[in-house]
């Protein structure tokens, strides 16, 4: 997972990762008048979390843009949507600026194994943190790298100290993962030859997608890791909702994720492999 050495004390299961997200800030006892962190482009749970918690929210797209209120600042590469993968530098820069200001950095790493022209960097790696910990947590899943969605395996890892404020509140909520999905996390994570099938995968209906969106005129924007591509005609994105849909194609409007996205659309490489030819095919035509 990343350049680092983990103890148990370290490392916390959890229900996938999309609770852990959302319930994160309340673990952290953020409330009214707290401040989250996210990614100006991001999947919605990171904003809604902070709402569960009645706490604000601002978006950020460098590490200059974290105010000194800020509480809490999520991290997410490879991104959803985009799939932009930040560097060890930028990375760096937020986790000095987070420690700066004393808010937490938690990074969600659960397309980490999927890079594509890039190899995605963990903010757990000692070239992002020096090999210090302190305020550092990366949220980590089994559900895109070993396709297990519906068995809702993931952990969270980091700091002894966040880990143990984590442990102590999960345990008394119900959110403790059960055994048997536990054994299974443990065959899956000790097997690296399906990861790299799976990955195949991913990539081949990759390379068709990019190759089809490319010769019916659109741009593809950052997508060097993870399972979608960031497409654009210049145009509104429902405009290009509209047009795809008319041609049987359903993709995700860019402005879902943030009004930066208004000229995007999100593509997934989750559909089988016929779906996948059918879009390129329909595209073509």
């Amino acid at each position: 997972m990343a350049n680092c050495d983990l103890t148990v004390d370290q490392v916390v299961p959890t229900l996938g990762s999309k609770e852990l997200v959302a319930w994160l800030p309340i673990i952290f006892g953020l409330a009214k008048g707290s401040t989250v962190a996210i990614p100006e482009l991001a999947y919605p749970t990171y904003a809604v979390g902070a709402l569960m918690a009645h706490a604000n929210v601002i978006t950020y797209v460098t590490a200059q843009d974290i105010t000194d209120t800020v509480d809490l600042i999520w991290v997410n590469t490879p991104s959803n949507p985009t799939g932009q993968v930040l560097s060890a530098v930028q990375l760096k820069e937020i986790v000095e600026r987070g420690r700066k200001i004393g808010a937490p950095i938690v990074s969600d790493e659960c397309y980490i194994e999927l890079g594509w022209s890039v190899k995605p960097v963990s903010v757990l790696d000692r070239s992002v943190n020096d090999g210090d910990l302190t305020g550092i947590l990366a949220v980590y899943s089994l559900s895109k790298r070993s396709n297990l969605a519906g068995y809702r395996s993931g952990a969270v890892v980091g700091d002894p100290e966040l880990i143990d404020n984590i442990t102590s509140l999960r345990k008394h909520s119900g959110m403790l993962l059960p055994t048997p999905i536990q054994h299974a996390t443990i065959a899956a994570l000790g097997d690296t030859k399906h990861v790299e099938i799976q990955k195949a995968k991913y990539g081949a209906r990759r390379d068709l997608l990019h190759t089809a969106l490319v010769e019916a005129g659109f741009e593809i924007s950052h997508s060097e890791a993870g399972l979608y591509l960031w497409a654009t005609r210049g145009e509104d994105c429902f405009a290009t909702v509209d047009w795809l849909a008319t041609r049987g194609i359903l993709v995700a409007p860019g402005d879902f994720y943030g009004v930066a996205g208004a000229k995007h659309i999100r593509v997934a490489m989750t559909g089988t492999d016929e779906r996948i030819s059918h879009f390129a095919s329909r595209l073509r035509s």
